[in-house]
C-alpha cells in the first residue's frame, strides 16, 4: 500500500529545503573565499586585520580544546609508560633472580674453598695421612654416634686409626671394608679420649654421654679444674690419638666435672682425614735389682 501524499510533500520539502540552505551556503562560502582573495590581493591591511580578528575568535576555543588535546597525549604517554613500566620490572626481577643465584653459588664455592684451604693446611702441618674421604652416612640414634667413611682396607685403613676433620677429633676407626669403614665418635656412650686441658696443662679423661655433648673427669687430685671456654685437646697418653688435636670446649662445670662441646659436630662434617695411628710409648724397664 502505498503511503499518504501529504506524507510525500512534508519529506520532499525538507529534503528541498536542505538542498536549498546547502547551495546558499556554498555560494556564500565561495562569495566569502572570492572576497577574502580579493581584499589580500587589494588591501593587505585590511586582510591582515581580518587574520587577528579570526585568530582572536579562534583563541578561546584552542585554550579549550589545548588542555583535551595534552591531557590525550599524556594519557597515551602514562599508558606506554605504564606497560614499559611493567615489562622493565619483569626484566628487573629476573636479573635479580639471576644475581641472587650467582651469589649464593659463590657462597658455596668460598665456603668450598675455605674448607679445602683448612684440610689442606692439616696435611701440611701433620704427618702425611692414611687418606682424605668422604662422609657418607651417620647413625645417631640412642647413645651410639658413628659416623661411615668412603674409604676402607683398600686405601690403607685400619681399625685403631684416629680420624679427624678441620675443626677438631671426629673419633677412631671401629670397623673396615674394603672401600668403606666406620668411625665412632667422641660423643659415643662407649668413647673416652685421654685429654689436656690447654690453659692449664692438666690432664682429663674425656667421655662421650651419648647425645653429642662429653663429659670431662680431671685425672689430678687437687688440680685447678675447670673453667667454661677452656680448650681441651689430645694428651696423646694411651697411643691411639696423637697429642695436642683439638677435641672440644668446656660449656659447663660442675665441681671436678665438666660438660664439653666436641668441636668438630658430625652435622657439619662432609670430608675426614684418617691419621696414622700413634706409636705405643716403648716399655719402661723394671728396675733391676742388686745381687746380695
Amino acid at each position: 500500500m502505498a503511503p499518504p501524499r501529504h506524507r510525500d510533500r512534508g519529506f520532499s520539502r525538507r529534503i528541498q529545503y536542505g538542498l536549498f540552505f546547502g547551495y546558499v551556503a556554498a555560494a556564500m562560502g565561495v562569495v566569502a573565499g572570492f572576497a577574502l582573495v580579493l581584499i589580500a590581493r587589494f588591501d593587505p591591511a585590511a586582510f591582515e586585520g581580518i587574520k587577528g580578528l579570526a585568530l582572536d575568535v579562534t583563541t578561546p576555543v584552542t585554550k579549550l580544546t589545548r588542555p583535551i588535546v595534552r591531557g590525550g597525549g599524556s594519557l597515551a604517554d602514562d599508558i606506554g609508560g605504564y606497560f614499559g613500566a611493567v615489562s622493565e620490572n619483569k626484566r628487573l626481577h629476573a636479573e635479580l633472580a639471576d644475581a641472587q643465584r650467582g651469589l649464593i653459588q659463590a657462597r658455596v664455592l668460598a665456603f668450598e674453598n675455605a674448607r679445602l684451604r683448612r684440610t689442606l693446611k692439616l696435611v701440611g702441618d701433620r704427618s702425611v695421612p692414611i687418606v682424605a674421604a668422604r662422609i657418607v652416612g651417620s647413625d645417631l640414634t640412642g647413645t651410639r654416634r658413628f659416623v661411615t667413611l668412603a674409604a676402607g682396607s683398600a686405601d690403607g685403613v685400619a681399625p685403631g686409626q684416629p680420624v679427624r676433620a678441620a675443626d677438631g677429633l671426629v673419633g677412631r676407626i671401629t670397623e673396615v671394608g674394603s672401600h668403606a669403614a666406620r668411625v665412632v665418635l667422641v660423643s659415643d656412650g662407649g668413647s673416652a679420649v685421654p685429654l689436656r686441658v690447654v690453659r692449664t696443662g692438666e690432664p682429663a679423661l674425656g667421655e662421650g654421654r651419648g647425645d653429642g655433648a662429653m663429659e670431662i673427669h680431671s685425672t689430678l687430685v687437687g688440680g685447678p679444674g675447670f673453667r667454661r671456654g677452656d680448650l681441651l685437646v689430645t694428651s696423646g697418653v694411651g697411643g691411639v690419638y696423637p697429642p695436642d688435636l683439638p677435641v672440644a670446649v668446656v660449656t659447663g662445670t660442675s665441681g671436678e666435672i665438666a660438660t664439653a662441646r666436641p668441636l668438630a659436630e658430625p652435622a657439619k662434617l662432609d670430608f675426614a682425614i684418617v691419621l696414622p695411628q700413634a706409636p705405643a710409648p716403648p716399655p719402661v724397664a723394671p728396675p733391676q735389682g742388686h745381687r746380695s
